[in-house]
């Protein structure tokens, strides 16, 4: 296999995913870009997560369009919380965070990460999904108002985080735990390893 050099740009202002490369010792820069996170209608949580990081990797592209004649791989991806179906996003207020931990309390759900791989020059696009299993413990009133007042869940798909504080709820989890952050490293790394992408 040819080993490629490029360029790894993070398409996201995620301090997590930021963490987990770096934790993983990867260089890379890092552009966030903004686009709109409206679910369109007719896809099913697999296809929705898969559809907003690959917008988020074309995005890109369009703000800096000299990245098309450039060797950059631009790494962007985007994270859900689904509980039967129903999809949870970032919590809106305090009201739905709440109303998000009450959902998955003392139940299963799952955790997609849509991530997508943009190859330039070639303009070669490779979207995978990673789905982890979390099992959360049964949540009392007070234990969930006291996690709403820290601040946490607000910036969170599905109101937690499994990093942080959110950590405590979580009995069980089965696939990837990184993913459950916000990037499935080990299919991150496994997909560099199978384009041959070395990074500068």
């Amino acid at each position: 296999m040819n080993v490629v050099m490029k360029q790894l740009i993070l398409a996201s202002q995620s301090p997590r995913r930021f963490q987990l490369l770096t934790d993983a010792g990867f260089k890379f820069l890092v552009h966030p870009v903004k686009v709109s996170e409206i679910i369109k209608e007719n896809l099913n949580s697999s296809e929705v997560v898969l559809d907003l990081a690959t917008t988020k990797a074309k995005a890109l592209l369009e703000e800096q369009p000299s990245y098309q004649n450039e060797s950059v791989l631009i790494l962007s991806a985007d994270t859900l919380v689904v509980k039967d179906e129903q999809i949870l996003g970032k919590p809106q207020n305090e009201t739905e965070a709440k109303n998000f931990l009450q959902l998955l309390s003392g139940s299963l759900h799952e955790v997609k990460t849509g991530v997508c791989f943009y190859s330039l020059p070639e303009g070669k696009i490779i979207s995978k999904l990673d789905i982890t299993k979390v099992q959360f413990k049964a949540l009392t009133e007070e234990q969930i108002q006291d996690y709403i007042k820290t601040g946490e869940p607000m910036d969170k798909a599905g109101a937690y985080g499994i990093q942080g504080l959110g950590g405590k709820f979580v009995e069980s989890t089965s696939g990837s735990w990184s993913n459950v952050v916000g990037l499935p490293m080990e299919l991150v790394q496994k997909t560099f390893e199978e384009q041959g992408w070395t990074f500068k």
